[in-house]
């Protein structure tokens, strides 16, 4: 029986399979998208609007007596708004402590300065209240900043004329002078009438003085004091007040506790010229 050949195959060699151009050309698109977004991230996801902790970098207060009114006017300083943003309006409010009065302003961004009118507190008494300042950007307020102010009206009831001052130009012509005789008072005059006294904060005046009992936290009387005793508004945390009285018979005279301070006699002066001129 014959044999039978088995037919040989040729192996035909395929080419390889054409790699997928899908998930390339999605990787791309990814990446041009997402480089699209870092260019344009500030248009398309804008930050949100910037509003400082504080951008006002000081208050004060400088408080005076005008006849019945008692003017407060409230400065302030604002920080650079390179560094601390933009400002829209600056709110302004003044609270008064004895009687829980407020004064509420908004002003233009240019302002530095506002007055409040408050009343005079009666004689023998004070006032006192806090001035605050904060800023208004795109419709936020930033925290306030808030200085404490008072204002003291000292009283006199009962003094004693200091007859070795007495002021002789009022006295009728052609009168004696009675020097045995007690002077009388008619009234009692307080200079000044009214001073802003700042508060001590955390007790340094009162501290400065235990420590210093034979010195005098006065540089100049009533204007300057040494650091520890002069407060947040640069103004005295402690007052100097003189009391001068007049006579029945129209002299001036300082009083007993106004007689020996160089500050007093000064006062006293120019209250004598007053008069005359």
């Amino acid at each position: 029986m014959p044999r039978r050949q088995t037919p040989v195959v040729n192996e035909i060699e395929l080419p390889p399979p054409k790699p997928r151009r899908w998930p390339l050309v999605l990787a791309t698109l990814v990446l041009l998208v997402a480089c699209a977004v870092w260019l344009f991230r500030e248009r398309l996801f804008p930050p949100p609007p910037f509003v400082p902790k504080s951008n006002v970098n000081a208050v004060k207060s400088d408080v005076a007596q005008r006849g019945d009114s008692l003017d407060v006017v409230v400065s302030w300083t604002l920080a650079d708004p390179r560094l601390s943003g933009m400002v829209d309006s600056i709110r302004v409010e003044v609270d008064l402590a004895s009687n829980d009065t407020s004064r509420v302003a908004m002003l233009p961004s240019s302002s530095r300065a506002d007055t409040v009118h408050f009343g005079v507190p009666p004689t023998g008494q004070a006032t006192g209240g806090t001035s605050c300042v904060s800023t208004l950007y795109l419709g936020r307020l930033s925290h306030e900043r808030c200085t404490p102010w008072q204002f003291v009206r000292p009283s006199a009831n009962v003094v004693t004329p200091d007859t070795t001052t007495l002021d002789t130009t009022a006295r009728k012509p052609g009168r004696p002078e009675r020097p045995a005789e007690v002077p009388r008072i008619a009234r009692i005059v307080i200079h000044p009438e009214g001073q802003q006294v700042d508060p001590d904060l955390g007790g340094h005046c009162a501290e400065w003085q235990r420590r210093h009992p034979q010195e005098s936290v006065w540089i100049d009387v009533n204007r300057t004091a040494v650091p520890d005793c002069t407060g947040p508004n640069g103004k005295p945390t402690v007052a100097q007040f003189c009391a001068f009285a007049v006579l029945v018979d129209g002299r001036r005279v300082k009083t007993a506790n106004s007689a020996k301070v160089h500050y007093c006699e000064e006062l006293f002066q120019e209250w004598i010229r007053q008069r005359v001129t």
